[in-house]
């Protein structure tokens, strides 16, 4: 299994994927990087954890916005099917990304 650093408010990760998906992991990587700076990441005082917590918020928020203004029916099957690929790597990535911080605390 190839591994990716991605690098989240700052932080360096690195995270095992499938062969061929290094791509998708470093550009939902950035997707997660993007989401971590607005949700203050690196600054204020916050916590990995609630950094992190925020972020998926952002990411939810957002997803659930577009799916709102398109209209889900007006979808796609390929749109669909890319969103919820996104959806299950970053669920993946919040728990990794959880299990470590849980590591750090204790």
């Amino acid at each position: 299994m190839p591994d990716v650093k991605l690098t989240i408010a700052g932080r360096d990760y690195v995270v095992a994927c499938n062969p061929g998906e290094e791509q998708r992991l470093q550009t939902l990587g950035a997707m997660v990087d993007a989401s971590a700076r607005e949700a203050g990441g690196g600054s204020n005082g916050l916590n990995e954890t609630r950094v992190l917590l925020f972020s998926a918020l952002l990411l939810a928020d957002k997803l659930h916005d577009a799916n709102s203004d398109a209209g889900v029916t007006t979808h796609n099957a390929q749109t669909i099917e890319t969103m919820a690929q996104s959806a299950d790597a970053l669920e993946g990535l919040a728990t990794r990304l959880e299990n470590l911080a849980l590591r750090l605390e204790n």
